[in-house]
């Protein structure tokens, strides 16, 4: 059976999957990223699992992958498929995609992790069938992946989608990238999790015990929350104004939160918005599919690139 190998790279876990060309998910596998004994070590643990997709994929699927996709968090430079830096893994200017051709002997295509599960909500997900929509993963930190026509734009030197360091709150909290009071420093999972902690008393409380207590109508929660959606709606705003999309899909660990999130966060950026169109606001629909289905969809994007020949990217 034709498939490719999708690879989803996070900063504790790796998710792979064999994917149809119909999208279906034929082989799923997890392993540990291995970030603990450095980013040497992580890169040689991408290439043996790549190595052993394509083993199963021989074995079990009939023929080996015909392409591969890996999605990887940071500092992505897709054209020249290099993983230029991530904090979380400790690398910096990883060759991935020529390291993953020369292991796997196929095509491949390197991506961001966030761009990536956009790209996977746009094609077959929450902004399915919507020409413009923007996805924002709320998490430890906040990104966004900007959809256009089926494709998601990376921008002139691959930073396109970072909502997270809009500057909501000029300066306020510093964030580590340099600025003071950028959005994921106040509405990040992270960021309420931080929040809550502080005002409940319990350190290792977290975003998901807000919004337990805001259901449950405590006042302190109910500040902490509110304080992270009106932050949240101030930069979706901005990047409303600018990119004007039908669709606005929210995901992340946030988002888990349901209607405790997605009924003040509508009610906020509509109070905002003068002359811009209101987008429809959605919860993501693939969870922690999406990443891979997307690398999959890259993958599969390089074997159309000339009316079904493989061709090296």
């Amino acid at each position: 059976m034709r498939h490719v190998i999708a690879l989803d790279v996070g900063g504790t876990g790796m998710k792979a999957a064999l994917v149809g060309a119909d999208g279906a998910l034929l082989h799923r596998a997890r392993r540990a990223t291995g970030r603990e004994r450095g980013p040497d070590a992580v890169v040689a643990g991408i290439l043996d699992f790549a190595a052993e997709l394509r083993a199963y994929g021989a074995e079990h699927l009939g023929e080996p992958a015909a392409a591969a996709g890996v999605a990887v968090p940071g500092i992505v430079d897709e054209a020249r498929g290099v993983a230029a830096y991530a904090a979380n893994l400790g690398w910096r200017d990883v060759p991935l995609r020529e390291l993953l051709r020369g292991e796997l002997r196929i095509p491949v295509a390197l991506g961001h992790d966030v761009r990536t599960g956009g790209l996977a909500e746009g094609r077959v997900g929450a902004a399915r069938g919507a020409d413009r929509f923007l996805f924002v993963a709320l998490g430890t930190g906040i990104a966004g992946a900007i959809g256009v026509e089926g494709r998601v734009e990376a921008g002139a030197h691959g930073f396109a989608g970072e909502i997270g360091h809009v500057v909501v709150r000029p300066g306020a909290t510093p964030c580590p990238c340099g600025q003071r009071g950028c959005l994921e420093r106040f509405a990040s999972a992270a960021a309420v999790g931080e929040a809550w902690a502080r005002a409940c008393g319990v350190p290792e409380a977290d975003a998901a015990d807000c919004a337990k207590a805001v259901t449950s109508g405590d006042p302190n929660a109910v500040r902490v929350w509110q304080r992270a959606v009106d932050a949240l709606a101030d930069g979706l705003v901005t990047a409303l104004t600018l990119l004007d999309p039908r669709t606005l899909v929210i995901g992340g660990g946030l988002a888990e939160a349901g209607e405790t999130l997605f009924t003040p966060l509508r009610d906020a950026v509509r109070q905002r918005i003068t002359f811009q169109r209101l987008p429809e606001i959605v919860p993501a629909a693939l969870g922690d599919t999406a990443g891979c289905l997307g690398a999959g969809l890259l993958a599969w994007d390089l074997l159309k690139t000339t009316d079904g020949t493989e061709v090296t990217p």
